[in-house]
């Protein structure tokens, strides 16, 4: 990509060129760079502005460690950036948490709570770092003294909407594992309040229907896909809290599989090269399907991933699987499903982004569900063949079978390895981190019960009687 399509990023550059002894220039260039995921030139600013003495330095030093855990999946480069940024300032919160969040990923749990205390000793205002603490503690007793700090901090009346999102979150998780189910409603219900005074406007119930039906017009049919490649990744996706995590798991453990993790390469390549979405796919023939297969493709090389055998885990890429098709028209689609009361109750207690805006009410779940409904039987319709429905409820409580299903479905031989997907190593970057590194368990499995009076509204949306 080059500097004409950011006038930012040129206009940095030719001052940089006229006098490069200009570190918060090159820090600037190193934020635009990183946005847009030009990573690799990214460091080698942020290089720069370290070189020449940029105020902060442990700032720097962070945003590195951002890229090399985020971007180029490089999560021990990262933790050595981090611990730059702590060597220089031993009070550098925002470096304790990243450096926590690394130890979750790869599963140190007791890492993790002393990065987080760390974190709190260094701003005990800080909610992010109360949260990120307790959500590492085991808690014996709804009378420990951090859930009450966590009630006090979350109910300040200048607490601002992230922290008491955060905060009544992580309020709702501890209280739900203590089995206090009314109180821990009642803190996902003020988690859910507050993520929406931070979204841009209310779920438009109208907007996602038109969104729904100009995919399923564009994509009527298998169109001109790319010609078939040698292989393909495996795709991942379904609603989001429906076992696709479980799911990539279990292939990890097969010798032949590679866990990529929540891909970007996908939804980047919609941004950049087919905007407005999905207007902008229609009519392509196969030698652009190719060309644009070949941008996904040099964002694995990036990451130093393999094709062969790679899963690309992103759950609403269920938006893409046309697209999908039509640049890996040999692609495999694994699609994560899930009793619909237990997937919109998980939804509702995830603290997901104010811009999932569907998320945040048990009405706007229950229709956003249908709509996913809608789209992937329209997908079932033209590649049923290539799409697996796997069931999480069934998939826990009979593994061996579902297993076996699954494998087959991808023509992968059985490995005894994948009956025991919480003995995988490596990173896990999503909500179920912890949940994945368990003996696979049928406690989730029917867990709306626990709330089925707080849920009547979405069992009446959902039409499930």
């Amino acid at each position: 990509m080059s500097d004409a399509s950011d006038p930012r990023i040129a206009a940095l550059r030719t001052m940089l060129a006229a006098n490069p002894n200009r570190p918060d220039d090159w820090y600037d260039l190193g934020l635009l760079l990183k946005r847009a995921r030009r990573y690799e030139e990214a460091l080698k600013a942020y290089a720069e502005a370290l070189k020449r003495k940029v105020e902060r330095p442990e700032e720097v030093w962070l945003n590195r460690a951002v890229i090399h855990a985020e971007a180029l999946g490089d999560p021990a480069q990262a933790a050595a950036e981090l611990e730059k940024a702590i060597a220089l300032n031993p009070a550098y919160a925002s470096a304790w948490l990243n450096l926590g969040n690394l130890h979750e990923d790869r599963g140190a749990r007791e890492e993790a709570r002393k990065a987080y205390a760390k974190a709190r000793e260094a701003d005990p205002h800080d909610a992010m770092a109360l949260m990120r603490l307790a959500e590492v503690t085991k808690f014996e007793s709804v009378d420990d003294p951090m859930i009450a700090g966590m009630r006090q901090m979350a109910s300040h009346p200048s607490a601002p909407a992230i922290g008491r999102a955060d905060l009544n979150f992580t309020l709702g998780k501890v209280l739900d594992a203590l089995e206090d189910y009314d109180a821990a409603w009642d803190a996902y219900a003020a988690g859910n309040a507050a993520t929406i005074e931070m979204a841009k406007g209310p779920y438009d119930e109208n907007a996602v229907e038109q969104v729904i039906d100009r995919l399923i017009e564009i994509f009527a049919d298998r169109g001109d896909p790319a010609p078939a490649g040698e292989a393909a990744p495996i795709f991942i996706l379904g609603m989001f809290r429906s076992g696709s995590t479980l799911a990539e798991r279990i292939l990890a453990a097969h010798s032949a599989v590679t866990a990529g993790g929540e891909l970007e390469h996908l939804p980047a390549l919609i941004s950049d090269h087919l905007q407005p979405y999905p207007t902008a796919a229609a009519g392509l023939d196969a030698a652009r399907h190719g060309e644009l297969r070949e941008v996904y493709l040099a964002g694995l090389r990036r990451q130093k991933f393999p094709l062969a055998g790679l899963t690309d885990k992103r759950p609403d890429n269920f938006l893409h699987v046309g697209l999908i098709k039509r640049l890996f028209p040999t692609a495999k689609i694994v699609h994560t499903v899930r009793n619909p009361m237990d997937n919109g109750l998980s939804i509702y207690f995830a603290h997901l982004h104010p811009s999932m805006r569907y998320a945040q009410r048990l009405e706007s779940i229950a229709h956003w569900y249908r709509q996913y409904e809608r789209l992937m039987d329209h997908w079932r319709s033209i590649y049923g063949e290539d799409i697996l429905d796997f069931s999480y409820d069934r998939l826990v409580a009979d593994p061996e079978p579902q297993i076996r299903r699954l494998l087959d479905f991808l023509e992968l031989p059985f490995e005894a390895a994948c009956l025991e997907p919480h003995a995988v190593t490596g990173v896990v970057r999503t909500a179920s981190s912890w949940q994945v590194r368990e003996p696979l368990y049928q406690r989730s499995s029917g867990r709306w019960h626990n709330y089925e009076k707080q849920l009547a509204p979405l069992r009446e949306a959902l039409g499930r009687g």
